[in-house]
């Protein structure tokens, strides 16, 4: 330990050159650069040796960040390294480290342990790290890790970032429990950027929160070790969740310079693209997000037991403009959304979309998305009978003044619910379907009726029946005959003043039988409308 005032390492540490310079530039809050100038061999995650010119034992930045020494007159103390081999396991489990930290292109010869500790900022630009242990980290300000190679997995479970945290272009292989990233509970205060991301094993961020917004754009995320390559029940994201492309031409991600610390906008059009891609189910299960879930343009590579999962996601705005996934399910149920901002190439077919309980105010169709189409989803979404999603788009579509098309897609529910019925039941909805689709068209009614009416008036011109009474039947009137027969309550005087007979007797009867099938049919539909209004 340094005694106040002295700026002077310990004798007994007995500092390399490199840990020397190291310690006056901490002094000055100057960069300690151990760089060779060669690129090749100043890569941190090259094959090249590093040797004793670029060694600095972990004891020594520990004591630096925990207990240096004072700052030189007029300067901020600051432990910034570049091109550094740190030996030896960093713990500073606890502590409290105020200096600003930097390090840049540097190796870690073991995990680097950070629980329970507070830094102000802390940035690990583009470094080699076998593991990051940081549950219950606290930070004031930013935490970076951008282009780093964390070799097994970075635990921030219950960790609480001041700012932002930036995980752009981070390549992080899975711990002995399978995870990557394993950042349960998390808290950070603005943005989660992890852009161009590459995670191999199960991203959790179960029941985190983000204070503005989560970017995967462009992120790979694949776990063939487990079910899931993204675990995010109850995830909280104030803003938007992105999981978009990213741009590759042009982009701050082309060059080595550090990422940019706001959100990248959408890449421009003719830009080159990465896509987001997710091997492996993702759960965002009773997630909120305050602003959208964006899926424009992400692919999803699952097995047929692996889900897309988004039950009871609650969001103004969700938009499905991915790739169609090709094995898997896409499950909506009870999710809560205002827009549904879609394509009808980006859903799932039969048997891989489950919607049940899945509620939406407004459509908002990109591209070539008709009403067929539409019911095409719906049915894909139930394999087996229900209604809540033909209700849930009739809802939508009269909502928008759409009546027509809503009136289509419960003719549509009542066709299905048909299939279910037994033989009887099923044979009155063909006539019902026949006759006056259900009630919701209407106007096949009053064709049936004047078509019934001309061919009860042209037989009966043709064979008018005797008066039942003589001296009391009103003058003989084919066409008021016919009407009488098929207007089921309306009476016209003349149906009763007749008695036909033979032929004539089973013509009555039809005309009879056909007026109360379209009144009953029509008065059904009609319930129906007005229940649905």
């Amino acid at each position: 330990m340094t005694e106040p005032g002295d700026g002077d390492a310990p004798a007994d540490l007995q500092l390399t050159s490199a840990e020397w310079s190291m310690w006056q530039a901490f002094r000055n809050g100057s960069t300690c650069d151990l760089h060779i100038g060669d690129p090749a061999r100043d890569d941190p995650h090259g094959q090249h040796l590093w040797g004793p010119e670029r060694r600095v034992r972990a004891r020594v930045v520990a004591l630096l960040l925990l207990d240096g020494p004072p700052p030189q007159p007029g300067r901020v103390s600051a432990l910034k390294i570049t091109g550094a081999y740190i030996t030896d396991t960093l713990d500073v489990a606890g502590g409290t480290i105020k200096p600003f930290v930097e390090l840049r292109d540097c190796r870690f010869e073991a995990e680097v342990v950070l629980p329970e500790s507070r830094f102000t900022t802390l940035r690990l630009v583009n470094c080699a790290i076998p593991r990051v242990e940081a549950a219950r980290l606290h930070t004031e300000g930013d935490l970076h890790l951008p282009r780093c190679v964390v070799h097994s997995g970075i635990r921030l479970t219950d960790a609480h970032i001041g700012t932002d945290l930036m995980l752009n272009q981070t390549v992080v292989h899975k711990d002995r429990q399978g995870r990557s990233v394993m950042a349960d509970g998390m808290t950070v205060a603005q943005d989660l950027q992890a852009e161009m991301m590459e995670s191999y094993g199960e991203l959790s961020l179960r029941g985190a929160t983000i204070g503005v917004s989560l970017s995967l754009r462009g992120s790979r995320l694949s776990n063939p070790f487990g079910r899931r390559a993204l675990n995010a029940p109850q995830l909280t994201v104030e803003r938007t969740l992105y999981l978009t492309a990213a741009g590759l031409a042009n982009s701050p991600f082309s060059s080595s310079a550090t990422p940019p610390y706001g959100i990248a906008h959408t890449p421009s059009r003719g830009t080159r693209m990465q896509r987001f891609e997710c091997e492996g189910g993702m759960r965002l299960d009773d997630g909120r997000f305050g602003d959208a879930v964006d899926f424009e343009h992400a692919r999803f590579i699952m097995e047929s037991d692996q889900e897309l999962s988004l039950r009871r996601i609650q969001t103004p705005e969700l938009r499905f403009l991915g790739e169609r996934p090709q094995r898997g399910r896409v499950v909506l149920s009870g999710a809560r959304v205002v827009n549904l901002v879609d394509k009808s190439a980006s859903w799932p077919g039969l048997g891989g979309l489950w919607m049940a309980g899945f509620a939406y105010e407004t459509l908002i169709p990109r591209g070539h998305f008709p009403l067929s189409l539409r019911l095409q989803w719906v049915a894909a979404a139930t394999p087996e009978y229900a209604p809540e999603p033909y209700e849930m788009l009739a809802t939508s579509l009269r909502s928008t003044g759409e009546d027509a098309g809503a009136r289509e897609v419960l003719l549509a529910k009542q066709r299905r619910r048909r299939e279910t019925l037994p033989l009887a039941a099923k044979a009155w909805g063909f006539l019902q379907d026949w006759t006056v689709a259900y009630g919701y068209r209407p106007g096949r009614a009053a064709v049936w009726m004047a078509i019934l009416w001309a061919i009860g008036t042209i037989y009966f011109s043709m064979s008018p029946p005797p008066p039942l009474k003589p001296d009391e039947a009103p003058p003989w009137n084919p066409y008021l005959y016919a009407l009488d027969l098929l207007l089921p309550v309306i009476d016209l005087n003349q149906g009763a003043a007749w008695k036909p007979g033979g032929g004539a007797q089973w013509a009555a009867a039809i005309l009879i039988l056909a007026g109360w099938v379209l009144a009953t049919t029509v008065a059904a539909g009609a319930s129906r409308l007005l229940r649905r209004q």
